[in-house]
């Protein structure tokens, strides 16, 4: 399974709306969070298909989305003992 961070720029005044769709709704969103600077919206996935669809067919759909770029992860990191 891929863990994917898409930074989700949205149309003005709909930043709560498109996070609120995007935890309630879309299968394999692990987390939503608001955050400051060019983009509104970081979303941690867990994309169920091919990520290249989950992104393009899927988020970029959702309304009130306006602009994506997306990092795919390959290793996460944890610190030991916990």
């Amino acid at each position: 399974m891929h863990t994917l961070f898409v930074f989700v720029q949205c149309e003005l005044g709909r930043t709560y709306d498109v996070a609120a769709k995007l935890v309630d709704e879309i299968e394999g969103v692990a987390e939503v969070y608001s955050i400051s600077g060019e983009y509104d919206l970081l979303v941690k996935a867990h994309p169920p298909a091919d990520a290249g669809v989950f992104v393009t067919q899927i988020l970029q759909r959702v309304p009130g989305v306006q602009r994506t770029s997306t990092v795919l992860a390959f290793n996460a990191f944890t610190p030991s003992g916990i």
